[in-house]
């Protein structure tokens, strides 16, 4: 009797040891995944808190919300030195196209001028300073963003006027009508017009919107803002070309031969200041192609996170 029970008790305690060795192996597999995912600059990782022990479910629980929170800071301390640089670079530019726009303006109005081979030369260098100053311009949509009145504002009208002002494309919309969200009504729909813009220019045909909120799990470890909405804002145009992703964000970074790259890059800005986010649609969801959504023939999308009331 006294035998069974020591190897009743040694059975357990062998089975008890390869337990916990299973276990660390697991948690250390998740550490060395979480590790490399910070080192290559991954902030969107997640792991399942399914099956942990409630102090390991706490643990992944705070180590997924602290890939979001560096995330977002990374993304802020971006737009301040975007901000910074900007500034500079306005003030400097501003003060080197001035005279020159003003004194060429000048001599093309002297009569010793007009219609002599000096006319085209400084014809010339008169549309280069106000096309320099044109997109010093544009420096200051960066700088000079004014902060955001945030207010209770009505999703779905918003969206609708956004699609009157594009009909010549078919619109998908899938948000309901009573969702009010908490931000800048100018911005965001200045955010809307911009995607919907990009969407136009690859040539898109058509426009799919959908709404959605994070699962209770996502709100308490991928979220900082707990009432948060994911809206998700696709098209069937052509798709982004994946060496572009890493840059779709850096201000005057475009493929365009007449954009000047400050639309994403400015959305970006407007979402972050609204204490939201805007990024590509990057995740695998249904119908995923190439790493990117593709809901109801849209192969491109971007993913807009808004605070709801």
């Amino acid at each position: 009797m006294i035998t069974w029970s020591v190897m009743i008790v040694a059975v357990a305690i062998v089975a008890g040891i390869a337990w916990l060795v299973r276990r660390q192996r697991s948690l250390k597999v998740r550490a060395h995944l979480m590790q490399e995912a910070i080192r290559n600059r991954d902030f969107t990782f997640r792991l399942p808190t399914g099956g942990l022990l409630p102090g390991e479910r706490a643990m992944q629980e705070t180590l997924n919300q602290l890939g979001e929170t560096i995330r977002q800071q990374v993304n802020q301390n971006e737009v301040e030195s975007w901000e910074r640089l900007t500034r500079v670079l306005t003030h400097e530019m501003m003060n080197a196209t001035a005279p020159i726009t003003s004194i060429s303006q000048s001599m093309l109005n002297r009569s010793d001028v007009k219609g002599t081979p000096l006319e085209p030369g400084i014809q010339a260098i008169y549309d280069t300073s106000r096309h320099l100053s044109d997109f010093v311009t544009n420096y200051r949509k960066m700088s000079e963003l004014e902060k955001p009145v945030l207010a209770d504002v009505p999703l779905r009208p918003m969206l609708d006027d956004v699609c009157k002002a594009y009909p010549e494309l078919v619109w998908e919309i899938s948000v309901p009508s009573d969702i009010i969200v908490r931000a800048d009504a100018g911005m965001l729909r200045q955010v809307l017009m911009n995607l919907t813009k990009n969407a136009v220019e690859a040539e898109a045909k058509k426009m799919v919107v959908e709404a959605e909120y994070p699962t209770a799990e996502a709100n308490s470890s991928l979220f900082i803002l707990h009432s948060s909405l994911l809206l998700f804002i696709g098209n069937d145009g052509l798709p982004i070309p994946a060496e572009n992703r890493q840059s779709l964000f850096v201000p005057f970074f475009t493929t365009k031969r007449s954009g000047n790259g400050i639309g994403l890059s400015l959305s970006r800005r407007m979402m972050i200041q609204q204490g939201g986010m805007l990024e590509l649609a990057e995740r695998e969801r249904v119908g995923a192609s190439a790493g990117m959504r593709s809901l109801s023939g849209c192969r491109a999308g971007f993913l807009l996170t808004i605070c709801v009331v």
